[in-house]
């Protein structure tokens, strides 16, 4: 189990398409502070059917949408 894997099932499992996500809330959903292993790790989201769509550094957001 990754360090992110709570947050990909939550993602998952949220019943949207897409969703925005403050870096605050990422690290809250995954109790784990985001860092810039983040890039590594988000490769694994496609196993739970959801991609990184837009990362924002100026906004601090990431914005997930499912993979059709």
């Amino acid at each position: 189990m990754s360090k992110y894997e709570p947050l990909w099932i939550w993602i998952r499992d949220n019943g949207t398409d897409g969703i925005k996500l403050t870096f605050a809330e990422i690290e809250e959903i995954a109790g784990e502070p985001i860092d810039h292993s983040f890039l590594k790790y988000k490769k694994e989201l496609s196993e739970f059917g959801f991609c990184v769509r837009k990362i924002s550094m100026k906004e601090e957001t990431v914005m997930f949408q499912r993979v059709k």
